[in-house]
């Protein structure tokens, strides 16, 4: 697959997640009669299903990676080449901002927005890098083995984070930055856009250096 349609195929699978947690959230927000915990639920399993289907449709093209932290880890492994990482990021960063606009488009909303959520405090920082750390060990784990499996647990677990972590596990940089454009149920403010992506960042990293350990194979595990 050439590169401007794998770079064609994030951008627009990146477009259409944030497109579904803005809109999924936004129209939670409206039908829940200010029940944040109803809204939360509802936003949560609108983006579990938005994901298993973007990740089967676009895994044979690009990869279905949509998150700069997946790239991240893919070219730390050597599944992605160097120099197409900030292209994939590019990629992902500008699709996830247009599904941000086309969200508040389809429900008649101003479409250039500032978040205004707080998310500052230091438990959503560390959310962060326990929500990036889980994803990357998820798709890492099941990736020798079980690699059709990989839509399904993606899903489930960043549902489940959805729930266990302070910061309803943003855990995709891209994500970060495009949600704070938006004042709905599910934005940020964008001067807690950095730390977000710190912690994410952290996340793989950790994510990377325990994979490499645990999948190390026996030889070479025995030779050290």
């Amino acid at each position: 697959m050439t590169l401007s349609r794998r770079l064609a195929a994030e951008a627009l699978g990146t477009g259409l997640l944030l497109c579904a947690v803005v809109g999924s959230g936004i129209m939670a927000a409206r039908l829940s009669g200010g029940n944040d915990g109803l809204a939360l639920l509802a936003n949560t399993l609108a983006t579990q299903g938005a994901l298993v289907a973007l990740i089967l449709g676009f895994a044979p093209i690009s990869g279905a990676q949509f998150n700069p932290a997946v790239s991240l880890f893919l070219a730390l492994r050597g599944d992605l080449p160097w120099r197409e990482l900030p292209l994939y990021i590019l990629a992902q960063i500008g699709g996830g901002i247009l599904g941000v606009w086309l969200a508040h488009g389809m429900f008649g909303e101003v479409i250039l927005q500032v978040g205004t959520k707080p998310r500052a405090s230091g438990g959503e920082f560390l959310s962060e890098i326990v929500a990036s750390f889980g994803l990357i060990l998820t798709i890492g784990l099941l990736a020798r083995h079980r690699a059709e499996a990989i839509p399904y647990a993606v899903a489930g677990y960043i549902g489940a984070a959805y729930w266990f972590t302070a910061s309803t596990s943003f855990a995709n940089p891209a994500a970060a930055i495009a949600r704070s454009l938006t004042a709905s149920f599910a934005s940020i403010r964008p001067e807690e856009v950095p730390g977000f992506i710190l912690g994410e960042v952290i996340g793989a990293l950790l994510a990377a250096i325990c994979l490499s350990w645990l999948l190390r194979r026996p030889s070479a595990m025995k030779a050290s």
